[in-house]
């Protein structure tokens, strides 16, 4: 059992790694129900490791520099306070509608990222993005996030990712690096 978990650990390294997402919804079952963790330990430690992933991860996209310093570190901030804020509540929430909630926002967010992209050049090109996006944009699109994350307890990655580049028009590639800030944080 130790060696498939070192496997699915490379494999939840390789997605962070790669889409700026998906540690904790792969790590908690890991902990869970490969090595067998009780939920609670499972859900604390993935914390741990994805924080750490995230920051081994976040060096090479920062040394290329497709990180937006700023941006993810506002990001980050706001989402905590969204996180904290609907951790509060959650409680409150019927723990279907919290997974049928969870289901539709990865249904949602997964067909928003296939959309065809918008034309790069010509007269319906997509707007450059600026150097850094702007402050109350980032400040309402973390509290967003982090407020979904707060509620179904995971998708803090997966959700930062489509928000940078659909919201916010960063391209994929600073978007990955940039989430790495937000999900260490």
């Amino acid at each position: 059992m130790l060696f498939i978990a070192v496997v699915l650990a490379l494999f939840v390294g390789l997605s962070l790694g790669l889409l700026g997402g998906g540690g904790s919804i792969l790590t908690v079952p890991i902990l869970r129900y490969v090595l067998g963790m009780d939920a609670h330990e499972a859900i604390a430690l993935s914390l741990l490791v994805v924080g750490t992933t995230s920051l081994a991860a976040l060096v090479p996209h920062a040394r290329k520099g497709r990180v937006r310093w700023r941006t993810g570190i506002i990001f980050g901030l706001a989402g905590m306070a969204g996180a904290f804020g609907a951790g509060r509540i959650a409680h409150l929430i019927p723990a279907g509608i919290l997974l049928t909630a969870f289901g539709a926002m990865m249904f949602v967010t997964a067909f928003a990222m296939l959309r065809p992209k918008r034309a790069t050049t010509g007269p319906d090109a997509a707007p450059e993005s600026p150097r850094e996006l702007p402050i109350a944009k980032v400040l309402a699109e973390g509290i967003v996030v982090g407020a979904v994350t707060g509620l179904v307890g995971a998708g803090g990655g997966f959700l930062v990712v489509p928000a940078l580049v659909l919201l916010g028009g960063l391209p994929m590639e600073l978007a990955v690096g940039t989430s790495l800030v937000v999900i260490a944080m």
